[in-house]
């Protein structure tokens, strides 16, 4: 639920208070910090003193340049 909403707003960086108001439900403090850690160990978002961005990608061409591409 947490990771389809920040996939899905419409701006780039979204604070904690917003991502809670944007939620379907309520959900504890507790529980999303959980998550949120979770997700931005799996590099799927970035947490900025600015808020929270979306950066995971899943496009398969991207990935093979990654994989490719040497490291500078």
């Amino acid at each position: 639920m947490v990771e389809n909403t920040l996939k899905n707003v419409n701006e780039s960086v979204i604070t904690v208070a917003e991502l809670k108001r944007k939620l379907p439900k309520q959900v504890n403090h507790n529980t999303l910090n959980t998550i949120l850690e979770y997700l931005e160990e799996s590099n799927k978002i970035a947490v900025t003193m600015k808020g929270i961005t979306w950066i995971h990608n899943t496009n398969p061409l991207l990935r093979k340049a990654i994989a490719s591409g040497l490291e500078l």
